[in-house]
């Protein structure tokens, strides 16, 4: 300890008031508005450097810390909600996590780091593929929503919760697996007829990505609570364990399945995958958070349901 008060005194001066400590080369004294200063034209401040396991492992983080994450090679801040990254590039198209994204509807979604993920914290509420490409909307069906247009569609669609205007600005539109796929013309999955209905960029989460958020959640059996938006101004009572943690922000938007019937409005959320059933390939993986659940339930449906979208940053 000796020697490094030695190194100190030789080579940095630090200059102290009552409310302010300045470290620096020469002499200077800290400016007043900071408990802090550093000053240096030759060197730079070098935060904790971590993991995002080993970021996760600081017991009650206080909002504002700053570190540098390993994992996602980029600096983040502890806000309210959540870790923020706050690295920055010249790459078009990109923005930090924790600010908002536009989609080409002009729509805007606020943003959460979810461990090494950003995801967006509000379900999509877009009407073209990010290319310009219209997704056919279906009305039909009236308040239950039951349809044979909906029921015949073999290209993506998207609809709004018991075709009530009101539903979408809370849930967002419910879309088909087709336009979760991005399958526009044909019910054909070929790489050369998809599109994407995310903004550019960003892209709905593979089944992979998916369990990647859950783990890091501690797991499907504890992710629902950390995941859920708190209170029951949309959800059913009780609301089992939401805390919001995670900042994910999951809102009960219901369903509507493959006959075009509307189901579960406050009661569960469903989200599609890009990842087809390895044994079905009609089918895809989806996730599911319910109101009396903890938990957050895996399974897959037909292409022919309609359930919300989340995006996920490239």
């Amino acid at each position: 300890m000796k020697k490094l008060f030695i190194l100190l005194a030789i080579f940095t001066t630090v200059a102290a008031t009552a409310q302010s400590v300045g470290i620096n080369a020469d002499g200077s004294s800290a400016n007043a508005s900071a408990i802090l200063d550093l000053k240096s034209t030759t060197k730079g401040f070098l935060p904790p450097r971590m993991t995002t396991t080993e970021r996760n492992a600081i017991g009650t983080p206080a909002t504002g810390l700053v570190i540098f994450n390993t994992t996602t090679n980029g600096l983040e801040v502890k806000s309210s909600t959540g870790w923020t990254s706050l690295t920055t590039t010249s790459n078009t198209g990109f923005t930090p996590c924790g600010t908002t994204i536009t989609d080409i509807d002009g729509n805007s979604y606020n943003t959460v780091l979810i461990g090494a993920q950003c995801w967006t914290k509000e379900n999509l509420r877009v009407t073209r593929y990010n290319d310009g490409t219209a997704i056919q909307f279906d009305a039909t069906g009236g308040s239950g929503g039951e349809s044979t247009t909906w029921q015949n569609l073999t290209i993506g669609a998207h609809s709004i919760l018991e075709n009530d205007n009101s539903n979408l600005t809370k849930y967002g539109y419910l879309y088909n697996g087709y336009a979760a796929k991005g399958i526009y013309t044909t019910g054909s999955n070929a790489s050369t007829n998809t599109l994407n209905i995310c903004p550019s960029g960003w892209h709905v989460p593979t089944d992979a990505e998916w369990t990647t958020l859950t783990t890091e959640l501690g797991g499907e059996d504890v992710a629902g609570g950390k995941m859920k938006s708190i209170g029951m101004a949309y959800w059913n009572s009780p609301n089992t364990g939401a805390t919001n943690e995670s900042g994910f922000s999951a809102l009960p938007g219901g369903f509507r399945d493959s006959s075009g019937t509307f189901h579960f409005k406050n009661s569960s959320g469903f989200w599609w995958s890009s990842t087809e059933y390895q044994y079905l390939t009609d089918w895809v993986w989806y996730r599911i958070s319910r109101y009396n659940q903890v938990n957050v339930m895996k399974s897959a449906n037909g292409k022919t349901d309609g359930f919300s979208v989340r995006c996920l940053r490239d």
